[in-house]
């Protein structure tokens, strides 16, 4: 949905680069028990008050990658993400969003994607206006049919790390090139999203064993 921040043993690389841009991952097949959510009990409180707001602009709730999202005539248009130290607000489009407030975060290298973090109820019951304001805007960018540019899993440059067990591992060479395109991209952006050598060494081995089941970083087994 990572861990990207706070997503353990399945999603990081700030949530994978939001889950590498939600909707190739929605198309995976995987329903929400796939998805480990480690921290949905510590954030509770936030979510239910989240949840309340987007439920009060006239969204739909619907269970996906075992979090609460919120649609619009069956698009995403936000979903509460809890972390480690934080429960974010997501905006899939929020790219699109003119965020006068300022108050949007980009999500790791995520290109559509951005989110708010809180910590506590109280931060959440201040920004409620400016939610709400938020979110219908979000609401019109859906109506409008605007769609952010994204890159190509082909255009995404698999980093050294992880070339180079590919190139000495014919099995896993050819077990990568099978993945789909969303599934690729998951590893390209875990691996990468990394800033130390060794710590895209150590994600790149860690993912063997994934790559060679045929799934997506962000799925558990079957």
């Amino acid at each position: 949905m990572l861990a990207p921040e706070g997503m353990p043993n399945g999603i990081s690389g700030k949530h994978t680069a939001f889950l590498a841009e939600s909707n190739e991952f929605s198309n995976l097949g995987k329903g929400p028990e796939t998805m480990k959510v480690p921290y949905a009990k510590k954030w509770q409180k936030e979510t239910d008050k989240l949840r309340q707001i987007a439920l009060g602009c006239d969204l739909t709730e619907e269970r996906k990658w075992g979090k609460p999202c919120f649609t619009f005539l069956k698009k995403n248009v936000v979903i509460v993400i809890p972390l480690k130290e934080s429960c974010a607000f997501s905006f899939f489009k929020g790219a699109l969003l003119k965020d006068p407030n300022h108050i949007l975060q980009r999500i790791g290298e995520a290109q559509a994607g951005r989110w708010i973090k809180f910590t506590s109820p109280k931060e959440i019951s201040a920004l409620k206006p400016t939610l709400k304001s938020y979110i219908y805007e979000a609401i019109e960018v859906e109506e409008s049919g605007k769609k952010v540019p994204l890159k190509k899993a082909s255009e995404y440059v698999v980093p050294e790390e992880l070339q180079r067990r590919l190139d000495e591992n014919a099995v896993l060479r050819s077990a990568f090139a099978t993945l789909t395109p969303g599934r690729k991209k998951s590893y390209i952006i875990h691996v990468s999203s990394a800033k130390q050598a060794n710590t895209r060494a150590a994600r790149a081995e860690k993912c063997v064993p994934m790559i060679l089941s045929g799934r997506g970083f962000n799925e558990l087994p079957n």
